[in-house]
Formats: C-alpha cells, structure tokens, sequence
C-alpha cells in the first residue's frame, strides 16, 4: 500500500480494514461508506479491489451505480493513473450491458440497478462463477424488503405496493448473498420515504417510531465523514444560498382564481404548494434564473481577469452553473430563455440540455464534466446525484421537490473543491433558491439531524390522505393552472457545517490527472476503426464491379463483409469481443482481403441470391485477366 499521506483519512481507514481483511484479523465481509455528499467516494472500490485481488480473496469486481451516466466515472476511477501507479493495481473494468461474459477478458465490469433487475440470471451466474467484490453506489436508493427486514415486513400492510426501487432490490439482494465481499456506498444513509435500506443493520432510534443505522453491528466495518468533518479538512466547499421570495397567482381545478399567496413564510400553508409549483413556471423563476445567469456570469469574468485570459475564452477553471427544472417541458423553457441571454454565436455551445428523453444526453454531461463548454447545463433529475464536475459552482434549484436526501445531493453538485479554480479560499458553492418554508425545513434538519434515520410512516388517518414523506414530494394536484408571479426580495446565507456523524475527515482533493482511456471508450473507438476498414475494403471492391449499383452495390456488400469478418473470428459479433479481440480483429485486417475469404460465407442463404447475381454481372474482360481471376476466384467457386 502507499504511503498514508497520499490518502485521504477515510480511506485510509478502508485501507487498513481491507489489510485486516487479508490477514484475518476480522471477520467481516460488509463495508459501509457512509460518505457525505459531494465529498468524493469513487476511489475506495479502487483501493479495496486493488488489495483484495493481490492477496487473492476476489477474483472479480461488480460496481453497481443508479444511472447509466455514471459507469463512465466508475471505469475513470480504476482507469486514473496516478492511482494506478500508488496503489500498485492494473485493475482495469469496463461498462458493460447485459450481454454474455461482461468483464471481456477484464476484471470487473460496471452495471446499473435498471441492469440487475432486466437480467438478474445473467448477473448471479457471474457471481457465482467467480469470487466477486459488489460495490453497491448510492446504496440508499434501494429499500429494505420484507422478507430480510421485520421491521419492513411489519409495514408492508401499510406501505405501496412495491415499485421500481423495490424490484431493484429483489434483484440485488441475491449478489449481496454471493457476494465475496460487500462495499456499500452512500451519500445518505436516509431514504426520502422514511424506510430502511437494504442490507444495512438498524437499531432503535432515539425518538419514537424511527430506526437508526447500527454503526456498531458486528461483521460490519463503518467508514466516512460528515460534512462539517470534511469542511474542517477543506474537503468539500461551504454553501452559500441565495434564498429569493415572492409572490404568486393560480386558478384551481374548479376554475377560482386563487392568489397573490407569498412564497415565503415561517411555517408551510396549504398554498405553499401551488405558489411553487405556479412560481418555478413563470416569471418568478425567470427572475431567480437570472440572478443565478448573473452570478455565474460574474464569477467567470473575475476569473478570466485574474489569469488574464481574454473575454470570452473557454478553459477550465471559471465556474460553471447547473440547473436544475421541475420538469422536462419547464426545462426546455428554461434552456431557451438562457440561450437568448448569452450572445447568439456561443448559444448552442455555451448552454446544453440533458434530460431523460434527449438522445445525447450523456455525451453532453461528458462534455459537462471534462470541457470547457458547456459553462451552463440544464437538466430535471439526472445530473444532480454523483456528477463528478467540480467546475460546478452555481446551482438554480428550481425544483419542487424538498426532501432533505435529494436535496443534500444537488447542493452538493457545487460543493466539490475544484483544482483548476485556484486556492481553496477563493472558492465556494452558491445555490440559488424559492425562499420557501418547505426549502427552510430541509435546511434546519441538514444543520441539526443525523440523517442516519428510518421513520416508519405516519398511519393514515383518513381514506385517500396521503402519508406526509409522499405528500412533500409530489406537485399539487392535476388542475393548478399557474397565473403569474414574480421575486420580491434576495437574501444570502451561508449553510451551517452540520452534525457529526461519527465518521471520519477526508483530505483535501488533489488535482486530477490526465486519465488513461476508459475500457469501453476503448471498445467505441476499437469497434468503430473495424468497422471503417469493413467499409474501407467494400468501397473499394465494389468499384470494381461493373453492375448496376442500385442491384448490387450499395450496403449489401459491407454486410456481407461484416458477416464474413464474424467467421473469420470464430462467429463472435464486434459487440462481443472483448479489448484484445477487437485489436487482433484489426491486425487482422491489416493483414487480409475480406473478399479472399467468401467461401466463409457458403450455405448462407442471407448472401446467396447477391453473391449469385454479382457473379452474373462481372463482364468477361474483368475475369479474364491473371489478377482479376485470382480476386474473382473465391467468388465464382463459393458465392454462387
């Protein structure tokens, strides 16, 4: 192992329990990270695998994350060379889809929950194949199921029936079983609808009807830090929020028009609700849209002077503004009204939007996150858990929803410490905000609570009435027509560090350094070099056929290049070699004509009828000469 000052103090924590692990000094099997949010945990399945693996108690690595737009930073993790070369590790893993023998020759592979769930055959075959570490990220995402849990058996009466969280569990809950080694990771150990997590041991908590974490469970090894653990270390930034209030008007489902209610206030009404919902869809969230553009605007112009960089230029470094819409249509309003603000030129460059339903969405957050540009990324829900872009410092949270989880994790977006802004004191996350009481009840409980509970819901009380966890999640109900409403006031305070969680203090981030390419960036660009020298070979040779083109010519002879490479290469499909197939493929190809390897292809009756009819419309003057007969050779003694 390296050194411990090339570590932060979590992990080398994890480093010294996975050493305990190695020489039998402890018996457990489930690690904990309890890591709080923007402070950075992607290094610690590194660092246990890395050792794991020598010491030869693993053979595989599994990394789970909850969205397809993070197995890109799940791979960069083991891909980082630095770490590569302090660790001693050659650990390499790829994002992988559900398709046979995911790792590729690999030694790990990154899937999703979604990925477990439509396939979960494929992936306990996996493991039970091979001793596997399973790293679970953002561990808080799946519920605790009744069949493991008797606390959620006693309240599956009273509970939904079950969602797609809970499949996702049932999915996973058989690879923890077979799992070698577990690593948990988690910004939160709190779900939003008050239940357990999955796997995780509880205890009863300090107030009545709540659980906590047990942190002291046998067989279990806790590690992390809290939020006011990691600002002490300069770990992570402090928060400043720009807390807007204002007014607004809406007409009810019954047609009344109701209003102007004010956002703001000390304790939430029953038009708190429909005066957000109306506020994040009209002039009042243009007007808090603005005040963050400006911000961002600002920063970024300070910066370029203090390097002398001219207006204008994209580095890294400047800052960078998310924001984050209630909702896909309100986002795309949003994107608009930021493009018509920065100068016509630069729009589509400089402002981008990443939702759910737009097919580019995770190259933009790519770009987001390792480019200059785009500066200002709009999206709803998919960039504000995980997203590694320490560029981020502004956030227009202009979302409805206000559970204290969900929240914790989008503040955090601007909270990570970024090494190309300069010195840590001349950086801080400013998040702007609906000064609503709903908004100020989540930033009480991050300054005073744990967030280590699990409350069991509150029984209904009358037919219909929602429980209180579902009822501050949700928009108000269908029929709120929104009016008008505009900002009255701006106020700026900076978040109190927290509570302590009993966890331990990272160090500052280093600079990150230039990475080796990521496993399956690898295979794109592998996959897409075979597949212009396919091409390369079927343009050329089909410029020696003299048939109409419209018959014969065209894509039919690149497929049927592209068949006859597969047998070449024991009928594996490029989607399904692994790193070192794909280049002896391309060696291959160096080396050989697809055309002097047709006879592959004999008995096909995919390529039969185009094979015949090229032979009947090759001119005898091309088959009469010496070299033309050797090309035309495989073809009339296979093709027909």
């Amino acid at each position: 192992m390296p050194p411990p000052r090339q570590l932060r103090t979590h992990q080398r924590r994890l480093a010294g329990v996975v050493e305990a692990m190695v020489q039998g000094r402890t018996a457990a099997r489930d690690i904990l990270a309890a890591v709080t949010p923007g402070g950075g945990k992607s290094l610690l399945p590194v660092i246990a695998a890395a050792r794991l693996k020598e010491a030869g108690l693993i053979d595989r690595v599994c990394w789970v994350v909850p969205r397809d737009s993070l197995r890109l930073q799940a791979e960069e993790a083991f891909a980082d060379p630095a770490w590569r070369e302090a660790l001693g590790h050659s650990i390499a893993v790829r994002a992988a889809e559900n398709a046979p023998d995911p790792c590729r020759g690999l030694e790990g592979y990154v899937t999703t929950y979604q990925g477990i769930a439509a396939a979960p055959a494929l992936h306990l075959a996996e493991f039970r194949r091979h001793r596997t570490l399973l790293v679970v990220d953002e561990m808080h995402h799946l519920p605790a199921l009744p069949e493991t849990d008797p606390a959620a058996a006693a309240q599956a009466e009273a509970l939904p029936e079950e969602d797609q969280a809970g499949a996702w569990s049932r999915a996973l809950l058989p690879l923890l079983e077979c799992a070698a080694v577990r690593l948990l990771l988690s910004g939160t150990l709190e779900r939003a609808d008050g239940r357990g997590i999955l796997w995780l041991p509880y205890r009863t908590g300090p107030r009545a009807r709540t659980r906590e974490v047990d942190l002291d469970a046998p067989g279990w090894a806790v590690i992390g830090y809290s939020r006011a653990q990691a600002l002490a270390e300069r770990a992570v930034l402090p928060v400043t929020f720009g807390a807007m209030d204002g007014e607004a008007r809406w007409r009810d489902e019954e047609g009344n028009s109701l209003g102007p209610h004010r956002l703001g206030g000390r304790h939430p009404d029953e038009t708190t609700r429909p005066a957000l919902f109306t506020a994040l869809r009209t002039g009042f969230a243009e007007a808090l849209l603005h005040e963050a553009f400006l911000a961002t605007r600002e920063l970024r112009a300070r910066r370029r002077q203090a390097r002398g960089l001219p207006p204008g230029t994209a580095a890294r470094g400047l800052g960078k503004l998310l924001v984050v819409a209630p909702d896909q249509s309100t986002a795309r309003h949003y994107l608009g009204l930021l493009r018509r603000w920065v100068p016509a030129r630069e729009a589509e460059e400089t402002v981008a939007l990443a939702t759910s339903d737009s097919g580019d969405a995770h190259q933009t957050l790519a770009a987001f996150r390792l480019r200059g540009q785009p500066s200002i990324l709009v999206t709803v829900a998919m960039a504000y858990e995980g997203l590694d872009a320490p560029e981020v410092a502004v956030v227009a949270a202009l979302t409805h929803i206000r559970s204290r989880p969900w929240l914790e994790q989008m503040v955090a977006r601007a909270t990570r410490v970024d090494p190309h802004a300069g010195p840590y004191e001349q950086q801080r996350a400013l998040v702007f905000h609906p000064d609503d009481p709903l908004f100020g009840r989540f930033r009480l409980r991050m300054e005073t609570e744990q967030g280590t509970l699990a409350r069991r819901p509150r029984p209904r009380r009358a037919p219909g009435l929602l429980p209180l966890w579902l009822r501050e999640q949700l928009p108000p109900r269908e029929g709120i027509t929104p009016l008008e409403s505009n900002a009255l006031a701006l106020r700026f305070d900076t978040l109190a560090p927290g509570p302590e969680l009993a966890m331990r203090r990272p160090e500052m981030e280093a600079a990150q350094e230039e990475m080796l390419e990521a496993p399956s960036v690898a295979e794109r660009r592998l996959r897409a070099r075979i597949g212009e020298m396919v091409a390369s070979q079927a343009v050329e040779d089909e410029a020696m056929l003299q048939g109409p083109r419209s018959r014969l010519g065209g894509p039919g002879l690149y497929h049927r290049y592209n068949a006859t490479l597969k047998r070449v290469l024991g009928n594996k499909s490029r989607a399904q070699m692994s790193l070192l197939e794909l280049e002896a493929a391309i060696g291959w190809l160096e080396r050989n004509r697809l055309a002097e390897h047709q006879h592959l292809l004999a008995g096909d009756p995919r390529y039969a009828w185009t094979a015949r009819k090229r032979a009947e419309w090759s001119p005898p003057a091309r088959r009469g000469g010496a070299g033309a007969a050797a090309a035309d050779a495989p073809r009339r003694r296979h093709g027909a």
